[in-house]
């Protein structure tokens, strides 16, 4: 099955499959799935085409997804990054921007870069 060009499991249960899509989590699966009137427990595999055209439709009305909510996150942060707001300076050098501390731990941010020695010890060659 695929919604808003995205292939959805077949094997896994409606509400966890639709949070295979960007931007909606199971919380909001839960409220989809409600609002189209199907079945939670339901298999993807299960769906008729009517059901996915609910679910698309739906979608496409009341929740940004995918490529567009990618495209309006982008478009928050350059606009940061325009104003020189501190967030947006953070954003630019690529250090962490909600406040956490990075005298240590900000390596997923930075992408692991580890800077200091090992133990000191250099390793010696055996002959």
């Amino acid at each position: 099955m695929r919604v808003s060009g995205v292939n959805i499991p077949d094997n896994k249960k409606l509400f966890i499959a639709l949070g295979y899509l960007f931007g909606v989590g199971q919380a909001s699966a839960l409220v989809i799935l409600e609002a189209t009137k199907i079945d939670k427990d339901k298999r993807a595999k299960d769906l008729t085409p009517e059901e996915v055209n609910k679910i698309q439709s739906f979608l496409e009305k009341n929740y940004k997804v995918e490529g567009e909510l990618r495209q309006v996150i982008k478009q928050n942060v350059s606009r940061l990054k325009d104003i020189k707001a501190y967030r947006g300076l953070r954003h630019m050098r690529k250090l962490p921007v909600r406040g956490q501390r990075t005298k240590t731990n900000s390596r997923t941010v930075r992408g692991n870069v580890r800077k200091t020695a090992g133990s000191g010890k250099r390793k010696v060659d055996l002959k």
